[in-house]
């Protein structure tokens, strides 16, 4: 008798442990977009990591894995992708399935970027602007495929990347064409031919969003803001010190302030201006009678430039003042329920490959010889990165930590005014 019960609580205890885990895989399978955006625990960023300057070396699997790691350590546990066209996207959902698959409990989970161009972009043609490229519909079909093959980690399909900003001369398109893809997919939805609880939206330029101009006010836009599960918005305060340089520059009152001081202040109102375009677009949205969630699909601060925003123009590129962005960005967002994807994760060098010091190559929080920016430093010396690797090498802190060589790239607001 004394066996069968043990038998009979062993048989229990076995049923009750592969209850418990099976109900864990499927709380992990079903946890949607709604739950994980605005929530600071799914802390989100862009990620791409290519290596060299063209992206024809597509990052591995392996190499993915080890930036993936970095990430967790980060509590990063969103990432936003850009396109389908580079096998980068596949080896990225490969590497977080085998993560998952020998840890149950890491997490991650992906935006998934479908790149929509106008009709002759990037060509010698002119761009016609009205029509769209035939690539955009084997983007899309790709992003369905890629979505009902990993749902567990694909939780939202982003439908264009500033596709609709018109400064984006080469490429941009008009709002109809977005919505007619954001329709598409929410109706897969509706036939069950994409999962139920996958969100839809569109990653743009605050002015896209109707934060901008009144050329931006067209019906199409309202009936898109109606048709998305949400608005993700871009703003970009650093830009805006080359653009609009007078908002950078420092205050009368501000003339007594130390250098350093002056930094600060003037990086405050760079997220007051980031806030003041994200409440631009919250506005229009509600004076049209809709209520959508509103997050932020890019944001970011370059480290070096030698065009508009270095030395020779704004001087708004440094390691500090982008540490100051990304902490001050994430105390707000997280305070009012706002994923940020910051950008962005690592620095790449392809995105100006003729020219290394240009700002576009200088966004991330992680350099490319595997040195964690200002913005990090805190975590290198809490031990978050231990035994982590990027391509073999540990991550360490920029300027081998000394925060005075640091200072000596920092140009302040006062210069600003006298050279600028």
């Amino acid at each position: 008798m004394f066996k069968i019960r043990v038998i009979l609580l062993l048989l229990v205890v076995t049923l009750f442990s592969r209850s418990y885990k099976y109900m864990n895989s499927k709380k992990t399978v079903e946890i949607t977009a709604k739950e994980i955006l605005g929530n600071s625990k799914y802390q989100a960023i862009c990620y791409g990591g290519f290596r060299t300057k063209t992206r024809d070396a597509v990052p591995t699997v392996s190499q993915i894995k080890e930036d993936l790691r970095i990430l967790s350590a980060m509590n990063i546990k969103l990432l936003r992708t850009y396109n389908v066209h580079h096998n980068e996207v596949c080896n990225l959902l490969k590497a977080i399935r085998a993560l998952k698959k020998k840890d149950p409990n890491f997490e991650m989970y992906v935006v998934l970027g479908a790149w929509i161009d106008c009709k002759n972009a990037w060509t010698a043609l002119p761009p016609i602007h009205d029509q769209e490229s035939e690539r955009n519909a084997v983007e899309i079909e790709e992003a369905v495929k890629l979505t009902n093959e990993y749902p567990e980690i694909i939780k939202i399909i982003a439908v264009g990347n500033e596709a609709m900003v018109k400064w984006a001369t080469s490429y941009y398109v008009q709002p109809g064409t977005i919505l007619k893809w954001v329709n598409h997919l929410q109706n897969l939805k509706k036939e069950q031919k994409l999962p139920e609880n996958i969100w839809i939206t569109s990653s743009d330029n605050f002015a896209s969003w109707g934060g901008g101009g009144d050329e931006y006010h067209v019906e199409d836009l309202k009936l898109l803001m109606k048709a998305v599960d949400y608005i993700s918005i871009h703003t970009y305060p650093m830009h805006d010190t080359h653009y609009n340089p007078k908002f950078w520059l420092g205050l009368d009152n501000e003339k007594q302030l130390s250098e350093r001081e002056k930094i600060d202040a003037a990086m405050i109102r760079s997220r007051d201006y980031a806030i003041a375009q994200y409440k631009s677009v919250s506005n229009y949205m509600k004076s049209l009678g809709i209520d959508k969630p509103i997050h932020i699909g890019e944001t970011g601060w370059a480290t070096i430039s030698n065009d508009y925003y270095g030395a020779s123009g704004s001087k708004a590129t440094d390691e500090y003042k982008e540490a100051q962005y990304y902490n001050l960005m994430r105390d707000w967002t997280n305070k009012e329920g706002i994923s940020c994807f910051y950008f962005e994760a690592f620095d790449e060098q392809w995105k100006d490959s003729s020219n290394p010091l240009g700002s576009e190559n200088h966004f991330g929080l992680i350099n490319l010889e595997a040195q964690a920016k200002y913005a990090l430093w805190k975590m290198v010396d809490q031990g978050f990165f231990k035994g982590l690797t990027r391509d073999g090498k540990p991550i360490t802190k920029t300027y081998n930590g000394n925060e005075k060589a640091l200072w000596l790239d920092v140009k302040t607001p006062s210069e600003l005014v006298k050279n600028y």
